[in-house]
């Protein structure tokens, strides 16, 4: 097959992560002019999109598209709730907005297509997070660590990416490049200093005079 390709929602991967279920299509497809992935809960009751806004450094500031592909969610946006049965369609223009929207039925999947206004697509950061969970969960570190790795190449300097790779590194035991990367992380993003405090993930370097 060349040029274009087919694939059922259902085909996809679903990685828990971030307290949703995530399917990634942009991935799955290889899509590099913007941004589209799929969402699910992990229960009823449960977030099928994460509380989040797109403003931070982890994010890509992008307007967002959610469609409800099946079930229902009611979405939370800036304190305003939004019921959204099958069909619906929600937009979100300002990318400062937190939003998050919960599952109001049994396999409840959302589609969220995005992209920053006038400027070209860039695969945002958190994709490479999302993306290794399930290899660091299965030991697989050395796999996982790569594909953050990648993302730190592709957005250099960006705190959010550091942080997350400081985590990995913890938790394979590399604990010297842990303590640098988060030290770089913190650097340019205080906020990362009392995230990293609580973090299981950091448990192994915590007590390293070197940690912040």
């Amino acid at each position: 097959m060349t040029g274009w390709e087919a694939v059922h929602l259902d085909e996809l991967d679903e990685i828990p992560v971030a307290g949703v279920v995530w399917h990634p299509v942009r991935r799955r497809l290889g899509i590099r002019a913007f941004g589209i992935n799929a969402y699910s809960a992990e229960r009823t009751g449960g977030h099928v999109i994460e509380e989040h806004d797109e403003s931070t450094s982890g994010a890509g500031g992008h307007e967002e598209a959610y469609v409800v592909v099946r079930g229902r969610a009611t979405f939370t946006i800036g304190g305003e709730t939004q019921d959204a049965p099958a069909g619906t369609i929600v937009f979100i223009s300002n990318p400062a907005l937190k939003r998050v929207a919960v599952a109001e039925e049994e396999d409840t999947l959302v589609l969220a297509i995005g992209g920053e206004p006038g400027r070209a697509f860039e695969v945002s950061a958190w994709e490479s997070f999302f993306a290794a969970a399930p290899l660091l969960d299965a030991g697989r570190f050395d796999e996982g660590i790569a594909l953050i790795e990648q993302a730190l190449h592709e957005h250099p300097d960006n705190p959010s990416v550091l942080y997350n790779l400081a985590c990995a590194e913890s938790r394979a035991g590399r604990g010297a490049d842990a303590l640098a990367h988060l030290g770089q992380a913190v650097a340019i993003n205080e906020k990362y200093v009392e995230l990293a405090r609580r973090d299981p993930d950091f448990a192994a370097i915590r007590d390293d005079p070197n940690f912040p």
